[in-house]
Order: C-alpha cells, then structure tokens, then sequence
C-alpha cells in the first residue's frame, strides 16, 4: 500500500464523505436497519451516530482497509450495541450464510473492484426475509451530467481510491439478484457530477 492510500485518503475520504449533504442522506437510510447488520464500507464509521437505539442487536462493520477505521479511533460516540470491525472485502464477507437481518452500503458500491461478486456475497449473507438497504451517488439522468461523469472517470477513480462517478446503482442492484422495494432519486448539494443519489431498500428475488 503507497504513501498515499495508507495515510493521505483515509483522512480525505473521511472528510469528503462527512459533509453535511452526504450526512442528511445517512440519517434517511441507516435507521431503518435492524436486527443484526452487516454494514459494507464502515469506513470511519460515520452512519454510526444514526443508527436507531434499540432496533439493532449486533453490527459486523466490513472494510478492507483499517486505516479507514483507525481515522476516528477513540473519537466515535458511544452506541448500544456491539460493533464488530472486519477487515475483509465485500467479494469474500468473512460469515456464515443468513447471518444478516440487514446489509447497509452507503456511498460503498461506487468504489467496489467487483460489484456483481459483492452483490452476491450480500445476498448469500442476509436471512430470508432480510433487506439491503442503500444510498449510493452514481450516473445522472441528465445527458450533459452523465457525459461529463463519464469524461472524468479514469482520472477520479485514480484519486479517489477507485471511486466511480458513473455507476448505475438500481441497474446493478437488479442484475445482482435484488427487488428493489422502494427507492428515490433526486441531486443533493455538492459537485454535480457526484451528487446525484439513489437511495431506498431491496430484498433478494
């Protein structure tokens, strides 16, 4: 691992992904998680704070970097439940088959090197029953959004840790074996080629 990925983007990605718009998006999804969870992407463990008290009894937080984790270490706000740290990739999750009652992935599928594995991986881990749960950034609707999206792509992902500007989120949620139950759409604050957001809940099927 360079210079730059161990010690310089943890810090940026904690930043980038801390601003207030990205945080109004979290408090929309990460409450609606219960039971057990599986949370892909922890990262510094932002969603943490939004989590619903008394609805979750244990959380498994996958990341395949500990540097993202250690960003916070010691400056995480207490919660009550116990939090379990993975170092792992959401390609090969590190638990038994129907495990979760619930799979979180906030601004995570945007950067996964394998995105069909991964889905898969995550439908292999939830019960019967069980939701996905997502926010993502990813492609716009609008032709001149997209074009520049798609423009700015290779450079991006170069700086930002493999992050796509440009993914589909309900299109690869689909082709992952998910029924997308509920979703919106819309742009929230922020640069308009990573600011247009898919947020809503999917189950296996």
């Amino acid at each position: 691992m360079g210079f730059y990925r161990k010690y310089i983007l943890p810090h940026a990605t904690h930043f980038a992904c801390s601003l207030k718009p990205a945080m109004l998006q979290r408090g929309k999804v990460v409450p609606l998680a219960t039971g057990r969870v599986l949370e892909i992407g922890i990262g510094s463990g932002l969603n943490l704070p939004f989590y619903a008290s008394g609805k979750v009894d244990y959380l498994w937080g996958l990341d395949p970097s500990r540097e993202n984790w250690a960003v916070q270490e010691g400056r995480r706000a207490p919660v009550d439940f116990e939090v379990e740290f993975l170092e792992a990739s959401a390609e090969s999750i590190p638990l038994d088959d129907a495990s979760a009652d619930s799979v979180l992935i906030t601004y995570t599928m945007c950067s996964l090197p394998a995105v069909q594995p991964a889905l898969q991986e995550m439908r292999r881990v939830l019960k019967p029953g069980g939701q996905l749960i997502f926010c993502e950034h990813g492609a716009a609707p609008d032709a001149a959004v997209r074009r520049w999206q798609d423009r700015l792509n290779p450079l991006w992902q170069r700086l930002s840790g493999g992050c796509n500007l440009n993914r589909a989120a309900p299109e690869l949620l689909q082709q992952g074996g998910f029924t997308i139950q509920e979703m919106e759409a819309a742009y929230i604050p922020g640069w308009k080629p990573a600011s247009f957001n898919y947020w809503g809940t999917a189950r296996p099927g």
